[in-house]
């Protein structure tokens, strides 16, 4: 699986395209990451697919800093029974834990995503998209880090080999706002409402955090169809 920020270009027509929806503080779309991720593998097209990770935000109404943790948001934010709402993290949290990620709901830091979204698509622009979203994914939900913390997001910047400072000038001057919400924009426009959310040659629309063998089924066929067929 390579990954790249840009167009294909006519040399890489022949590859198979693959967009991806998510948001950072969405915790279906770590589980969705991994079972792509395993179907990518178990279809044996690894090294034809070209992954676009793309923006999205669940809840852009979020406050930078939210006093409270992922049930009191839940619950108050949302408006859910909080009983409904622990029997709900309970089950995600297995949900990961089959997948190999260690959620952690109780130390988790409620954070509005939007700069972290900028952060990753610094990453994309300079090569290290998939690491950039690894590492977001996992100090949200693993880590209890706040993802809504600039210095924070600096400091993972710089162990996926991103240069921090440069990073922080790009912030401070407002870059990449841009970026994210084009994204956000272009997931409305192909009615994407929520995520993650997966666009296989541009055509094929594949929603949530499906099992595993759904992705190396859909992967096979698509490939299949179009670049097979070139």
């Amino acid at each position: 699986m390579s990954e790249t920020a840009q167009s294909p270009t006519t040399a890489e027509a022949k590859r198979l395209r693959v967009d991806i929806f998510s948001d950072i503080a969405c915790p279906w779309c770590f589980i969705g990451k991994r079972r792509f991720e395993s179907g990518l593998d178990a279809s044996g097209l690894a090294q034809e697919v070209d992954v676009y990770w793309h923006a999205y935000q669940l809840d852009p109404t979020l406050p930078e800093h939210y006093e409270g943790s992922e049930l009191d948001y839940l619950s108050q934010a949302k408006g859910m029974d909080p009983a409904q709402v622990q029997s709900m993290l309970q089950h995600v949290t297995a949900q990961a834990a089959e997948e190999g990620l260690s959620y952690d709901f109780a130390n988790l830091v409620v954070a509005n995503s939007f700069t972290a979204l900028r952060v990753l698509e610094h990453a994309k622009q300079h090569g290290r998209g998939n690491q950039m979203k690894e590492a977001l994914l996992s100090a949200h939900f693993e880590k209890g880090l706040d993802t809504g913390n600039v210095a924070t997001l600096l400091q993972l910047a710089a162990e996926v080999g991103l240069d921090s400072q440069e990073l922080g000038a790009a912030l401070q001057a407002g870059r990449y706002t841009d970026e994210v919400n084009a994204d956000i924009n272009q997931a409305r426009q192909i009615g994407v409402t929520g995520v993650p959310f997966f666009v296989l040659d541009g055509k094929y629309g594949i929603s949530g955090a499906q099992p595993a063998e759904v992705f190396a089924n859909a992967l096979t066929q698509v490939h299949s169809e179009t670049v097979g067929t070139n």
